[in-house]
């Protein structure tokens, strides 16, 4: 019997205000630790992308989302150093309850908002690549 081949999914959320995004410095996960990154995660079993995100933007940030607030903005195809490859989706969250805070201090320093045409420079490579493809409207990409 064939085996197929197999993908991760991990799904990221764009929180803009008034030309500011929210990123989180990352730090103790092992992965990418002293870059900033978006409120994000893997997709557990049986989970949909959209209930992956609303999880993933409470438990990081702890605010509250309506899945009608998330507009998808961008898929990317990865392929990591590490042969894993991943199907990257991300959404930009409209509206949401609550002031964002670091709600997992053991997996991020601390979140801020960065100007979103002056992004800091240590920030995860595939993370920068979607942002700057929203902002001239590419909806898909391959990034390695």
């Amino acid at each position: 019997k064939m085996r197929r081949h197999t993908l991760r999914c991990s799904v990221y959320a764009l929180l803009i205000d008034n030309g500011k995004i929210l990123l989180s410095l990352r730090h103790k996960t092992g992965w990418k630790d002293g870059y900033y990154g978006l409120p994000s995660g893997h997709l557990d079993s049986n989970e949909t992308t959209i209930k992956a995100i609303v999880r993933e933007v409470n438990e990081e940030i702890g605010i509250k989302a309506n899945a009608k607030n998330l507009e998808f903005i961008h898929v990317m195809h990865r392929k990591e150093i590490d042969n894993y490859e991943y199907i990257d989706i991300f959404f930009i969250l409209k509206k949401w309850k609550g002031n964002p805070i670091n709600n997992e201090p053991q997996k991020a320093s601390y979140i801020k908002w960065f100007n979103l045409n002056s992004l800091p420079q240590n920030i995860i490579p595939n993370v920068k690549a979607a942002i700057n493809y929203y902002k001239k409207n590419i909806f898909f990409s391959e990034f390695s």
